[in-house]
């Protein structure tokens, strides 16, 4: 089955969508090399690209992918066609999933928690300082966190070096196949994120890290993680292009801001400008835009609860309710407890500050 789900992915002209569209309505990846297949009943496929799909030279792609085959096994590669049950599902759920990846290492994809750190190849002092800084944290307060990036200069391989240094896992998303490794300079980093992590592309081998590859393995970027994060990007780049695709697939974005009128920073305060990304300084910023409970928190307020009992019957009344229904909004609290919005706002604030209960996006409230 493996070299027709390669074959399939080296025919001209069909993409991912129409891929899965033409498995949807034929039953089978086999059924599409089969020149009898009913193409001209599945819906978007023209007289044009039915006889195209005919007409296509089925032994060469074949023979192709067996050598493609022949690569993957020699080397302890993993390919996830995207019907596979190990495929990536936060990847699975984009509209344009590559059909199939592959994978060098033994990263968890399905991490609990996952974040693409990008930016300009062109990385400042400052820009590199952040970026390990922010790593060094999550490690310390979220550790197993999930590091992807691109393997290119600037903060990229700082990201990937700095989740390395501090024992976090981490992707490197590829934009050629796995036969190389581009830029050469980094190969004796792209070993050791085998060892601690992974090596994913969607390209075979014979495929040369080409501009357009960039732009297409950013979407994978984008895909894997629950959220990505700007470090320094100029007003264009790959770093921009990996926040709009995250910002369409439902994920969140954030960004470093930097002085006005610095280059590097340009592309970041423009994100945060248009309302495209949230504004981070710290790990704090991570946290509350993405919902992650800090231990150094948590521990803080459980012990404030379970030794001081708050101060009022009406608190208690909001505590124990946030204890049973976790999450809930102002109006939904308000309605609960009987307590006047007005009357409500002002204990939910005095709770917040004796670290009893957390406001969080949205407008809701949840316990510590």
């Amino acid at each position: 089955m493996l070299v027709h789900q390669l074959a399939l992915t080296m025919i001209n002209g069909v993409g991912p969508k129409l891929a899965r569209l033409l498995i949807d309505h034929l039953g089978s990846v086999e059924e599409v090399f089969s020149p009898k297949a009913p193409f001209e009943k599945v819906p978007g496929i023209g007289e044009v690209m039915a006889s195209r799909l005919r007409n296509i030279d089925t032994k060469s792609l074949l023979l192709r992918a067996e050598k493609e085959i022949e690569f993957i096994t020699r080397h302890d590669i993993t390919a996830l066609f995207i019907d596979d049950p190990e495929y990536p599902s936060r990847l699975a759920n984009c509209e344009d999933a590559p059909l199939l990846i592959f994978i060098k290492g033994k990263a968890d994809l399905e991490s609990p928690k996952a974040l693409s750190i990008v930016g300009t190849r062109r990385a400042s002092d400052y820009g590199k300082y952040l970026c390990e800084k922010l790593v060094k944290d999550i490690a310390e307060r979220h550790p197993g966190t999930l590091i992807i990036s691109g393997l290119a200069y600037g903060i990229d391989i700082c990201a990937h070096r700095a989740a390395l240094k501090y024992g976090l896992p981490t992707v490197a998303v590829l934009a050629h196949g796995l036969d190389r490794i581009y830029p050469p300079s980094h190969r004796s980093t792209a070993t050791k994120i085998c060892e601690q992590g992974a090596l994913v592309t969607e390209f075979m081998t014979d495929t040369n890290p080409d501009k357009p590859n960039f732009v297409r393995r950013n979407r994978i970027a984008a895909g894997l993680c629950d959220a990505v994060i700007v470090v320094e990007s100029a007003e264009k780049g790959g770093a921009l292009i990996t926040a709009g695709l995250a910002a369409g697939y439902s994920r969140d974005v954030l960004a470093f801001p930097g002085r006005v009128g610095d280059e590097l920073s340009a592309g970041c305060n423009r994100l945060i400008k248009a309302n495209k990304a949230a504004l981070i300084e710290t790990i704090d910023d991570l946290e509350y835009a993405l919902g992650w409970e800090s231990p150094t928190n948590f521990n803080r307020a459980t012990q404030g609860y379970l030794f001081a009992t708050p101060d009022t019957p009406e608190e208690k009344q909001i505590m124990d309710l946030l204890h049973e229904e976790k999450e809930m909004n102002l109006n939904l609290i308000s309605t609960a407890t009987g307590i006047p919005i007005p009357r409500l706002s002002a204990i939910l604030l005095e709770m917040e500050f004796k670290g009893l209960i957390k406001s969080m996006p949205g407008g809701m409230y949840r316990m510590l």
